[in-house]
């Protein structure tokens, strides 16, 4: 096997949830392995503060919880550079959190149309080209909390258990087609995500508040750390490039061993 192999060059990766944490840095990692990017985000500031990070890209705002949004973004990415090879579905929330008795229907409403048919939606916009092109990559983040069933993310959990089963059977749907799909499920990542909790009104953030859980998810790692966003990107990297080309319907689980299902 060649280092080669690790390399994305040329290849047309869409990435969703670009504008922070692990889809921005999934952004970076991509476009240093030299992929053409079609980044997609709500948030339309910091989505063009990533574009500014890469090298060949464009930005295309995106709401993966609507199908129409979704369909846009796939198209927009085959009109500007003719396919898509891989396509990052990173895009998530945390919201809907707390006892599964006092989760309103507007909460978890809002968690499964972004968390879940977001993924779905990507998917499923990805798949059908893909499959014209007889190729191609796709790649959902879940998280470790699919493993763990964590007391207070009945939301979160369950639409990330939703991606991972997903996942499977994309791939063996898509199998046939050429086209691979498989599944990141994350442990704890420093993010904006995960500092919601801790962020000031002006939307710094409070260390002092920040730093406790930290500490708390480092011990539950047998590694004694935490992960970066970079941890994340490169397993998606791996994913996107030719050197998984025998994986397909898998669940990576880059989380310093917090997990360990058989």
């Amino acid at each position: 096997m060649s280092v080669e192999q690790f390399r994305v060059d040329d290849k047309v990766a869409v990435v969703t949830g670009a504008a922070s944490g692990i889809g921005r840095a999934t952004a970076v990692v991509l476009s240093e392995a030299g992929a053409r990017l079609v980044l997609a985000d709500r948030d339309e500031y910091n989505l063009e503060q990533t574009l500014k990070m890469v090298d060949e890209a464009i930005a295309v705002p995106t709401d993966v919880s609507k199908q129409a949004s979704v369909g846009k973004l796939i198209d927009e990415a085959v009109s500007h550079y003719g396919r898509v090879d891989v396509m990052a579905n990173v895009a998530g929330i945390m919201d809907a959190g707390g006892p599964i008795t006092s989760i309103d229907e507007a909460a978890l409403d809002r968690i499964l149309a972004v968390n879940l048919k977001g993924v779905f939606f990507g998917v499923q916009a990805a798949l059908r080209v893909m499959g014209e092109q007889r190729s191609g990559s796709i790649i959902n983040v879940a998280s470790a909390a699919i493993d763990a069933a964590p007391a207070g993310l009945a939301g979160y959990s369950m639409t990330k258990a939703g991606v991972a089963i997903l996942t499977r059977v994309a791939a063996a749907e898509g199998g046939p087609l050429g086209v691979r799909v498989n599944c990141v499920a994350p442990g704890f990542i420093v993010t904006p995500m995960t500092q919601r909790g801790a962020r000031r009104d002006d939307g710094t953030v409070d260390d002092a508040k920040m730093q406790p859980l930290v500490d708390f998810m480092r011990k539950r790692s047998v590694l004694d750390k935490v992960g970066d966003p970079t941890d994340i990107a490169n397993a998606i990297l791996y994913l996107a490039s030719d050197a998984s080309q025998f994986m397909t319907g898998q669940t990576l689980r880059p989380n310093g061993g917090t997990a360990m299902p058989a």
